[in-house]
């Protein structure tokens, strides 16, 4: 473990799904402190409120220590600033997703140099899954049992029936 380093995990997380929880799993082995932070983002329009996402998190979270359920608005580097953060963690999932991240990674870098941003692949199990595709199969009435948490699955069977 990097004794003394905080991770941040930025994202909207609407809906947490287990792909964005394998990664904080594996990061709270590897950082002291991790901060999953949730972007509120007045632009998007969130299925789930801000304090419904945070509560979420909270929820599945709880277990693990070193981690951290926080929101924020505004630039992601001021935000590390305020919690302390030395790196920041982006999961990637596909070619799209790395181009993405590579230009905020180095906007980041240009305004921050002393915060890192990382990128991580998730496993196998969950390269495939999104937030959009689970918001987008349960909504045309599918499963997505073990796709996401069970608060998160019922929340979305309670919207969308099945």
């Amino acid at each position: 473990m990097l004794e003394g380093v905080t991770a941040i995990y930025p994202g909207s997380f609407d809906p947490v799904t287990n792909g964005h929880l394998e990664l904080v799993n594996r990061a709270r082995h590897i950082f002291h402190r991790v901060v999953v932070s949730v972007l509120m983002n007045e632009q998007k329009k969130p299925l789930f409120t801000l304090p419904q996402r945070v509560a979420f998190l909270e929820q599945v979270t709880r277990p693990w220590e070193n981690v951290e359920v926080a929101s924020f608005q505004g630039l992601l580097i001021d935000f590390a600033d305020e919690v302390g953060a030395r790196v920041i963690m982006r999961g990637i999932r596909a070619v799209t997703d790395y181009d993405y991240e590579f230009q905020m990674a180095l906007m980041n870098r240009r305004m921050q140099p002393q915060i890192e941003t990382i990128f991580m692949v998730p496993s196998e199990a969950y390269a495939y899954l999104s937030s959009s595709l689970v918001k987008e199969v349960s909504r045309l009435g599918g499963d997505v049992a073990g796709l996401v948490p069970e608060a998160v699955e019922k929340e979305l069977v309670s919207r969308f029936g099945r």
